[in-house]
């Protein structure tokens, strides 16, 4: 190994090590200026000190060596009651740990002699008390955006302390941690998914078995027919003969076909098991604490609450709440331009604080928490509030509303100014705000993570920011819908609500089909327009609509049909396609079929643009009256109204005619004096089970060719092995139930509902 090959490898281990200590430096002594004689932090910053003093000597970095030196000399005089930490000392070590972060940068040498100078002398001259001093950070407001553009541009996601900190943390950090790029993860998560989705193939391949031992059943009884009628008919012996030995041929085949038809139903079973642990292993991979984005937070919150003349304590809730990495990447800029406005508009000076009765120092919370399958973050302050009154009077000074109007409009509506772009309460710019910059970049960036910002205050007591997004970018719940003959994917977190409307309801407002919703009429579009797709016939007399929301405008958006949710993993599209108007990403169902995910607001783009244009066409040319056919019966037997009525609802959504049992007891009579295509049924009810039920279905020679479908809560492998010995055609666990898993289900044993 070359010696530049080897002092590049050393001085990237001693940026790891920096970037570690410096994190816990940072941390640690924004504790000492509250707690100055903890025993605890001034241990872990004296080894940090120590640990960078070391690093650097091993690779000749003899400025650091000094710095962490002096750095290391004035912890030691704290611990030993020598010296007792300022504002002043935290504002010097801060300063150091800054420097050594960046040693190998030639611009911060200038800085060392300096600082070295002040360390010593603040060594030689302890002051008695804290105080607060306005101005006495080294670096200024431009310094503080040039160190977080610095920390933007290091991984966010810093590597663990090689060593334990302090006695009472090593328990903490006893697991092992290993440095895994992005890249990495990403591919782990895809060919994860891929196997996943691979595996899904197999159970059509099983389910073909199924058909084809169901055929080779009725053959079999229609050779048995035959042979009692030769019987019947005295013909000879050999063509009996013959014909009873094609039965038992055929008898030998069905036990065959079981046999294998078995062996890979338990493989596919296991595999797909293992496939799933796999896919959430990997995805539980790009899972990380939220603690992680609020690295350098509370040290850029102190620094420019300083420079403000400002005491303020940042604490953070819910830091172990787990995000994915790439969310957390895209929060930290957010989260930045909250902290910042919190600390220069929302809360008071000192002296103001001590008017209204509040405690001196100005408290900032960020709290996140899981909500909904999302991710929520609160950033709260207990500062002055929003003057109303005030941002009234800007609106209409900017000519963004008239007068009366402004006087109308409700705390919600006028606290939504606040994210337009270039708004700001400020007369004037500093360098910190005034340009109307961040709240409207924050909105911006929650858009494009497909989440939310909200904002509520209390005159006199502090505002609250609401951050809501997706804990993953990796998968996302959808809305499948067919268009055109094709399946897509609606996000669900851009859709207001489903409707399911009858074409009598639309009518004609300024040349243009609407309907009405909660008193607002809502334009339709087409989505097959939308996509540049065909018409498809509709032999329903009702449409189907997706609403999406646009601000305070609501589309409606019309398909073919509602095929229910589904959790999609998101597979971005080959970068040589560019930006497909109208799609966001792709993804593979299940059952191995590929789908396109629609990008909503590219969507919404599209159908202002058709509004604009006057060129919509009508949602309903392709409507066309129901054909009156026989439908297929379904018995459904459950002792849950609940499941029974949802069962019931689903299977006449697909045009079946279904009938209701409460037990296996009645839904045996039912079946001994009506005739039905398929029996769905549960297995724990009273007076008699599924697995009876079943049993004497089998056993009566009427029935015994009937399929039977087990839906039951147990899906371990012995209940589900228990329902099949009995006889049943397929069994779904209600665990893994959705709409399609039993629509699909009902199609491969008895095809669609009309004949």
């Amino acid at each position: 190994m070359s010696d530049i090959m080897r002092d590049d490898m050393m001085m990237d281990l001693f940026r790891q090590e920096a970037e570690a200590q410096t994190a816990v430096l940072n941390k640690d002594l924004l504790i000492l200026e509250r707690q100055p004689t903890s025993a605890a932090e001034l241990e872990a910053c004296m080894r940090a000190a120590h640990s960078l003093k070391g690093a650097a000597r091993i690779i000749g970095l003899d400025e650091g060596v000094k710095i962490a030196h002096v750095m290391e000399d004035c912890l030691v005089a704290a611990q030993e009651g020598k010296l007792l930490l300022t504002a002043e000392h935290i504002d010097a070590l801060l300063a150091g740990s800054d420097i050594l972060l960046h040693i190998t940068d030639p611009q911060v040498w200038s800085k060392i002699d300096p600082l070295i100078l002040r360390l010593e002398q603040l060594l030689q001259t302890p002051a008695e008390t804290p105080r607060l001093e306005p101005a006495l950070v080294e670096t200024n407001i431009d310094d503080i955006a040039s160190s977080l553009l610095l920390e933007a541009t290091t991984p966010l996601l810093a590597p663990e302390p090689i060593i334990n900190i302090s006695e009472n943390r090593s328990a903490d950090m006893g697991e092992r941690v290993l440095r895994v790029t992005a890249e990495h993860l990403n591919q782990l998560l895809d060919l994860s998914s891929k196997s996943l989705v691979e595996l899904k193939r197999v159970k059509p391949v099983v389910d073909a078995f199924e058909r084809l031992r169901r055929q080779q059943r009725q053959t079999t009884k229609k050779l048995v027919s035959a042979l009692e009628v030769l019987k019947e008919q005295a013909q000879t012996m050999d063509v009996e003969r013959q014909l009873e030995q094609i039965l038992e041929q055929f008898n030998e085949y069905q036990t065959q076909l079981q046999k294998h038809m078995q062996s890979l139903d338990d493989f596919n079973w296991q595999a797909t098991r293992r496939a799933q642990q796999l896919y959430d292993t990997a995805l539980m991979c790009r899972m990380r604490p939220f603690a992680d984005v609020m690295l350098g937070q509370s040290r850029m919150v102190r620094d420019l609450g300083r420079s403000l003349g400002k005491q303020v304590r940042l604490e953070v809730e819910g830091d172990t709440t787990q995000v994915d990495r790439d969310v957390l990447k895209r929060l930290e800029a957010p989260l930045i331009h909250l902290l910042r406005n919190a600390v220069d508009h929302g809360l008071e000076t000192p002296e103001e604080r001590m008017l209204a009765a509040k405690p001196i120092e100005g408290r900032i919370t960020v709290r996140a928490y899981h909500h909904a399958d999302k991710l929520r973050v609160d950033v709260e302050d207990d500062g002055r509030g929003i003057d109303l009154a005030n941002l009234r009077e800007l609106i209409v000074k900017r000519q963004l509303t008239n007068q009366q109007t402004a006087h109308q409009l409700t705390e919600p509506e006028l606290l939504s100014f606040l994210f337009l772009p270039s708004f700001s309460m400020r007369q004037t710019v500093t360098e910190v705000s005034g340009r109307g910059v961040g709240l409207d970049a924050v909105h911006h960036e929650m858009h494009e993570l497909r989440g939310s910002v909200s904002l509520t205050q209390q005159s006199g007591l502090g505002t609250r920011f609401t951050l809501e997004m997706p804990l993953t970018l990796s998968i996302i719940r959808s809305l499948l819908v067919e268009i055109s003959g094709e399946v897509y994917a609606f996000p669900l977190g851009h859709i207001e609500r489903m409707l399911s409307v009858p074409c009598q309801e639309i009518v004609q407002l300024n040349g243009r089909q609407h309907i009405w919703y909660q008193s607002l009429a809502v334009s339709l579009i087409s989505a097959s327009q939308l996509l540049q797709r065909s018409d498809t016939a509709n032999e329903r007399d009702d449409l189907s609509i997706v609403l999406l929301r646009q601000q305070e405008t609501l589309y409606g958006i019309t398909v073919d049909k509602l095929l229910g949710e589904q959790t999609l993993v998101v597979l971005p599209l080959d970068t040589r396609l560019g930006k497909i108007q109208d799609v966001l990403a792709g993804a593979v169902l299940e059952n191995g079929t590929p789908v396109l995910i629609l990008d909503v607001e590219d969507m919404l783009r599209s159908t202002e643009k058709l509004i604009q244009s006057g060129s919509l066409q009508r949602v309903d040319r392709g409507i066309q009256q129901q054909q009156t056919l026989l439908r297929k019966r379904v018995l459904v037997v459950d002792d849950s109204l609940t499941v029974r009525e949802l069962e019931k609802k689903l299977l006449l959504s697909r045009g079946y005619d279904v009938s209701v049992a409460v037990d296996g007891m009645e839904g045996w009579n039912m079946l001994r004096a009506e005739n039905f295509d398929l029996v769905v049924t549960d297995i724990d009810m009273p007076r008699m089970n599924g697995i009876e039920l079943v049993t004497l279905i089998r056993r009566d020679s009427r029935l015994q060719q009937l399929p039977v479908m087990v839906v039951s809560y147990k899906d371990r492998e012995e209940d589900r092995m228990r329902g099949l010995d009995a006889g049943a055609d397929y069994y779904l666990a209600k665990a893994s139930f959705h709409d399609e898993a039993l629509l699909d289900a009902v199609v491969d044993l008895i095809g669609e509902a009309r004949t």
